[in-house]
């Protein structure tokens, strides 16, 4: 009985510990990508989905600066 009582806290304290790295992860802003996107990157990405909405830039051109911004 006191094993198992050992086992289960022990699985808790991991649970939580995985919990948290995952929201940290996510309040640090890299997501589960592993890659933290800056405010510079979304900027940029939103001004190109915007122009290409617009109408300013065509489909190749879209393409071509968004494979650049990744």
């Amino acid at each position: 009985m006191a094993a198992g009582m050992w086992l289960w806290s022990l699985l808790l304290v991991v649970a939580l510990l995985v919990l948290g790295y995952f929201c940290m992860r996510l309040l640090a802003g890299a997501g589960f990508s592993g890659r933290a996107r800056t405010d510079g990157e979304d900027t940029a990405r939103r001004i190109l989905d915007e122009r290409y909405a617009r109408g300013d830039i065509d489909e190749e051109e879209y393409r071509r600066r968004r494979d650049v911004l990744r």
